[in-house]
């Protein structure tokens, strides 16, 4: 009787104590993994899709209407990658676009929308990028830009936190801001005209011809706003839109697979916030 005792206290004390607090490795690991899809675009693909082996060591080319972008190793390795680079460096070109040499990073990396992510995300960011295994992956092709880049792309970043995740609607807008990106691809904005704030309408060009980013915004004809959220889930975790259809690539459907439930629950909070554009 006393070792049945005994085992019904060690069973209580498992069950009353505090799950592992999550450290900096493990939020830079989901956020470059889920959240922030790095390897959409830095994971070279094959034929089958993404390159395991070469995990995060860049060598695609991304082709837009206006540049074409070779993707750059951010691996550890010190020839092709990012192994010599300092934190602060590789911060200042997540988040201001700039390298080490001081020459400016182009689209389509998302620097402005990377100007908003908080001190601590960046930081684990760069915390887990070390810890990627390293690949000698020499990019072959050259960036080419039709047009002249700025002198920068904005002042030094100040500090940064980010919202509460008490408040799900604006960590919602944080997922879907400087995290995800999901308001960079489905915004489209043209010199003249008016910016409808995730209403979609931007091209993307890849293997799979040209896809159009859709419209997020609650609008009840064009947008979100007969979707149940379950349907919203379904389409950011599978890639499969409302009616059944499968969506196009470049949406990084296998990454946010693993979403949190949390972070899902918050985006799509978010997403029914925002106004209806049609």
């Amino acid at each position: 009787m006393r070792y049945q005792y005994v085992i019904i206290a060690i069973l209580v004390i498992l069950l009353a104590a505090p799950s592992r607090a999550e450290t900096r490795l493990d939020r830079g690991r989901y956020l470059v993994e889920t959240v922030a899809a790095c390897g959409n675009c830095h994971t070279p693909k094959g034929p089958n899709g993404p390159m395991p082996e070469r995990k995060l060591a860049g060598g695609d080319v991304i082709k837009h209407e206006d540049f074409i972008a070779a993707v750059p190793n951010i691996t550890p390795d010190p020839e092709t990658g990012i192994g010599r680079w300092t934190d602060d460096q590789i911060l200042a070109a997540v988040r201001e676009g700039r390298r080490p040499d001081g020459s400016l990073i182009g689209p389509a990396m998302p620097f402005q929308s990377y100007r908003e992510l908080a001190d601590e995300d960046v930081k684990a960011i760069v915390a887990y990028l070390r810890t990627v295994p390293a690949v000698y992956n020499p990019n072959a092709v050259k960036s080419r830009y039709d047009k002249p880049f700025p002198v920068s792309w904005g002042p030094p970043v100040g500090q940064v936190e980010a919202p509460s995740k008490d408040d799900r609607v604006a960590y919602g807008g944080y997922l879907a801001g400087p995290l995800a990106r999901c308001m960079d691809c489905h915004t489209e904005r043209k010199p003249g005209e008016p910016t409808r704030f995730g209403a979609g309408g931007k091209p993307f060009f890849g293997p799979w011809g040209i896809s159009v980013s859709a419209n997020l915004t609650p609008d009840k004809t064009t947008g979100l706003g007969e979707w149940a959220d379950a349907e919203i889930e379904r389409a950011i975790r599978s890639g499969i839109a409302r009616d059944g259809h499968k969506l196009s690539p470049p949406m990084p459907f296998a990454a946010y697979e693993h979403l949190s439930a949390d972070d899902m629950a918050a985006l799509i909070a978010y997403l029914r916030s925002l106004p209806a554009a049609e």
